[in-house]
């Protein structure tokens, strides 16, 4: 475990996937979900080199079929740090044997994690060292506890999109798969009032760029956390079912498969492409607002 600390927040990473332990502000209270494996045993996982589920648990490229788990593997091993400062950790995960025989590419993944006061960066940096193009997604899945929420109660919450306009999610809820067509979210001034229904077919994403800013809020709807960034796609997700007291905003480069899908792994809807030696860098933010 490593620690980042200034006059507004301290903050916890583990070597482990690269993954955000804990928020706490200054009066020690803790944003971030705590892990409790009754409810969801994970906390800010890194996704890559996929986001969501493939079709079949399966997908292909350069001539071969390869298996690979939900949300790919690097949230499941072991990162490398690399630099530590007093506002700046960064870890490093490189292709090896294990990963190459789930992904058959060369590449080095950063995960840098910078305090700016209130203000957490969190920022991804994809490198391709392999001799081909590689192909890519990239996602993040914090959970932060919901204001008012207590485990083993129905949940509510609400969110601020920031998006006066009419939003539309994505259905993903065919063997772990999305499928075609987008449904209205009805949101008043922007806030949607979010229940356990509301995740009863899974996470509630948002593609299109349609969000790029979402505030957590309290029973005053006043903001308690907001995530900024440019991914351009978003999920929404709680556990169905399981009265868990924690929501996930996830910014991602990257969706599941569609349903049936049998196309080639380069081809998938919102698949990032790197040439050799060339590189990938974004970043979100996770504003806390107290």
């Amino acid at each position: 475990m490593e620690t980042l600390k200034n006059q507004f927040l301290e903050v916890t990473v583990s070597s482990l996937g690269a993954e955000l332990q804990s928020i706490k502000d200054s009066n020690g209270n803790d944003y971030l979900w705590n892990g409790n494996p009754d409810f969801w045993p994970r906390r800010s996982p890194i996704l890559f080199p996929i986001v969501c589920g493939l079709w079949q648990g399966q997908y292909r490229t350069e001539g071969q079929t390869f298996n690979m788990e939900r949300h790919g593997f690097a949230r499941d091993t072991e990162f490398e740090l690399i630099r530590k400062t007093d506002d700046r950790l960064t870890y490093v995960l490189k292709d090896s044997e294990e990963t190459m025989k789930q992904y058959p590419y060369r590449f080095m993944l950063s995960i840098t994690y910078r305090l700016e006061k209130n203000t957490i960066h969190v920022i991804w940096h994809v490198h391709n060292t392999d001799t081909q193009e590689i192909h890519f997604q990239i996602g993040g899945h914090p959970a932060f506890f919901v204001p008012g929420a207590k485990a083993g109660e129905p949940l509510k919450g609400k969110l601020n999109l920031h998006n006066d306009k009419p939003v539309e999610r994505i259905f993903g809820n065919v063997g772990g798969c999305i499928i075609p067509g987008h449904h209205e979210v009805k949101t008043e001034n922007s806030i949607w009032k979010f229940t356990e229904d509301s995740f009863k077919d899974d996470a509630v994403i948002f593609d299109q760029s349609q969000i790029k800013t979402i505030s957590l809020l309290n029973e005053e709807d006043k903001p308690v956390v907001t995530l900024n960034f440019r991914t351009p796609a978003v999920g929404i997700w709680s556990p169905y079912g399981k009265h868990a007291p924690f929501v996930c905003i996830e910014p991602w480069y990257g969706i599941h498969d569609f349903a049936e899908y049998k196309g080639e792994f380069r081809d998938k809807y919102l698949m990032n492409h790197l040439q050799p030696g060339a590189s990938f860098l974004s970043e979100y933010t996770i504003e806390v607002n107290g």
